[in-house]
Parts: C-alpha cells; sequence; structure tokens
C-alpha cells in the first residue's frame, strides 16, 4: 500500500467519525429542542385552563350585581333564582337565572337573553339560599364550574352572600 492509500484511508475514518460525532449531537440537541417545545406546550394548555375557570368569576359577578340592583325575590330553588326588579326606564322586569343541564341561562322577563357561561365552561352545581332578617334580605349563591378542555376534571368554586339593595 502506498503512502498516500494509507492516508486516504486514515481521512476516511475520520470522516466517519465525525459523521457519527455530528449525528448525535443533532440527535441530542434535536431531543432537548423537542423536550423543551412539549414542557411548553402543557404550560399553555395548563394556564389556559386556569384562565378559564378564573374567568367564569364574571357569572358571580353578573349574578351578584342583579341581586343588589333587585328589590324583591320572586322565587328561589336550587338552581333557580327569580328577581324583581326594574329596568333603566323604571318598569318593572324580572330577571331570572336558571341552570339547565350544564348551562346558566339568563332571562329576562321570562325571554332568554343568553348563556352566562361560554361554550368550554360547564356549570356543575348552583345553590340559592336566602337569608331574611328583620333589615333586608340576601342571596347566598354556591356556584361550581369546571372546563370542557380539562382532563383531570378539576372545579373550581365560587361563594357569596348579596344584600339585596334595590327596596332602600
Amino acid at each position: 500500500m502506498s503512502a498516500t492509500n494509507q492516508k486516504r484511508e486514515i481521512k476516511n475514518g475520520y470522516a466517519l467519525l465525525e459523521l457519527l460525532f455530528y449525528i448525535s449531537l443533532f440527535v441530542i440537541l434535536s431531543v432537548v429542542v423537542i423536550n423543551a417545545m412539549a414542557t411548553m406546550s402543557r404550560s399553555f394548555k395548563e394556564t389556559s385552563i386556569q384562565a378559564e375557570l378564573i374567568e367564569s368569576g364574571t357569572i358571580m359577578e353578573r349574578i351578584s350585581r342583579e341581586i343588589r340592583g333587585a328589590y324583591g325575590i320572586g322565587s328561589v330553588g336550587a338552581g333557580d333564582l327569580v328577581l324583581n326588579t326594574k329596568d333603566s326606564g323604571g318598569a318593572n322586569k324580572t330577571v331570572e337565572f336558571l341552570l339547565s343541564g350544564t348551562n346558566l341561562e339568563l332571562l329576562e322577563n321570562g325571554t332568554l337573553t343568553g348563556n352566562l357561561n361560554t361554550p368550554t365552561i360547564s356549570v356543575t352545581a348552583l345553590a340559592f339560599t336566602q337569608i331574611t332578617t328583620a333589615p333586608g334580605k340576601a342571596i347566598k349563591i354556591v356556584l361550581t364550574v369546571k372546563s370542557a378542555n380539562d382532563a383531570l376534571n378539576r372545579t373550581q368554586d365560587f361563594y357569596d352572600t348579596v344584600v339585596l339593595r334595590g327596596a332602600y
């Protein structure tokens, strides 16, 4: 074997080792990047679910605002509350919160105006309790919601007690 052939074989051997090194380096970097992307995706999904559950607090805010403005209670049930109130023109009207399946419906004067929860949020429990004392009336509210996107089926509970102020 000549010296040039021997140098070529040695160079080819180094080229093969370099190729294996670069491939293994690429594989390691790819695994690290894919793992980071999967972690970011899980974190984003978890954050979205938590945001949906917390944003459901707006349901409780809407119910509380309507109760505060009411001058009387029409009826109270486990998943149904009818309030006697007035519209912006001063005319009498009724506002009803009704749990229908997993949706919390808002009815004004018996007409459905829409659901208070978004399509990705299910209302799993709703309870209204009337509290009557000498100074006035109040409603205790217990609301439980869950996200349709949550594989763990976690729930978020909201509690509030609101005094009717519209009679003052």
